[in-house]
């Protein structure tokens, strides 16, 4: 065994467990869902009703490796998703089994949301002792105690849980992140998508005609998929969705974190461009289908970002910059993005006008989102090309493959 991945691999399985073996000892998992009967945060097994609107989650948070698309790998800190696990086999199974982004959260307006958190500790810094949160970022909690800023709520310490209520009234593209140390947390890739549907996918509009319910509600073929906001005049209508997260790594800070060595906070500089936890050519391979090495066993980016949609679609890209050292400036080549949404809030003015706007590229920073939408009727079928604007952001530290690119497929 020469290879040194390879002797990385089996380390990690050994450091595994013999941490697991010792921390589930003393761990305590304690998943809170009204409908849940053992604990799994799943209200489908039997003897459990599910009522309407409710909707439980069970995330863990612990650490990880990703593989850039030069094939280099950086450590990383992440969520992981354990909704359906038992308690007593939730913890061994979140460890070293943390994805990069984290788990989508996809809901509905209206919706009760119980997510759970259990912190499984980091294996491969078992110097650490680092607490953990969720921030839903951008949405108005009702009560401070769960919106996971470490001054003004809990914290949950490695080997505890704890249960976030949310009482989902606004629509839009959010994300979600961990607020503990953020900076730290956030660039070691604790970061994810989340976003909301609003309530009239499943009521049409309230006063104006010719728009009705959607489709992902029950609506006939004839309706929309679903829409971006509650409009009430059918604009923000869509066909196929896409949520794309802007990111990058700073390969000195990952490498400096799992050597054990003082953190480059004033010199970050995101030199792994990706998009969705990818670069370029791995964005447009499908979920789950990363070109993984036989010496490696990286396993933990789940999310293609490559688009297919039918001449005449209109295309919904929930776009969220959650890069820390840069603005980025995305661009849909070939392409009119009709912006209809910045930061979950519908472009209209105070007069009750639409302000949408019509861009071939947009520029936006971290913590940002953006709803675009692209109409494809009239374009010739084929591909084109979503990517950042800069060259240098267009491959890797390397100067390799890599970098903020995807493929939108017209058919």
């Amino acid at each position: 065994m020469n290879d040194p991945r390879s002797k990385r691999t089996l380390s990690r399985a050994i450091a595994a467990a013999l941490f697991a073996s010792a921390f589930n000892a003393a761990a305590v998992v304690n998943v809170q869902c009204p409908c849940d009967n053992n604990g799994d945060a799943d209200c489908t097994d039997a003897g459990e009703t599910q009522p309407p609107g409710m909707v439980c989650m069970h995330l863990t948070a612990g650490d990880s490796f990703a593989l850039m698309s030069d094939d280099q790998e950086l450590y990383t800190f992440g969520f992981g998703d354990r909704t359906g696990v038992a308690p007593a086999q939730a913890i061994a199974g979140g460890i070293l089994s943390s994805e990069w982004p984290g788990p989508t959260i996809e809901l509905d307006e209206g919706d009760q949301f119980y997510l759970a958190l259990t912190n499984v500790g980091t294996v491969m810094r078992p110097d650490l002792f680092d607490p953990h949160t969720v921030h839903f970022h951008g949405f108005p909690n009702a009560a401070s105690v769960f919106d996971g800023v470490p001054e003004t709520s809990i914290a949950i310490n490695m080997g505890n849980t704890l249960t976030y209520y949310y009482n989902i009234v606004e629509p839009g593209t959010f994300l979600y992140h961990c607020h503990v140390e953020a900076t730290e947390h956030m660039e070691m890739g604790m970061l994810a998508n989340l976003f909301v549907h609003p309530a009239q996918d499943a009521t049409g509009c309230e006063t104006q005609p010719g728009c009705p319910i959607a489709q992902r509600k029950g609506g006939d073929a004839s309706a929309p998929m679903g829409y971006v906001y509650n409009d009430d005049d059918g604009t923000t209508a869509w066909d196929v969705e896409a949520a794309l997260q802007l990111s990058s790594f700073d390969f000195d800070f990952h490498d400096a974190h799992i050597n054990v060595q003082p953190l480059p906070f004033a010199e970050l500089l995101g030199d792994y461009p990706q998009l969705n936890g990818r670069g370029y050519p791995d964005t447009i391979r499908g979920d789950s289908d990363m070109d993984i090495p036989p010496s490696t066993d990286v396993v933990t980016q789940t999310l293609g970002s490559r688009i297919e949609v039918t001449a005449g679609d209109r295309l919904l890209l929930r776009l969220s910059n959650v890069g820390l050292d840069r603005f980025w400036t995305i661009k849909a080549q070939g392409m009119t993005m009709k912006i209809v949404g910045t930061g979950a809030r519908q472009m209209r003015g105070i007069d009750g006008k639409n302000i949408y706007r019509e861009v071939s590229s947009w520029n936006f920073g971290g913590g940002e989102s953006l709803d675009a939408i692209i109409d494809t009727a009239g374009l010739t079928p084929g591909t084109y090309f979503i990517h950042a604007t800069e060259l240098h952001q267009m491959s890797n530290r390397t100067q390799l493959t890599g970098g903020m690119i995807t493929e939108i497929v017209v058919n």
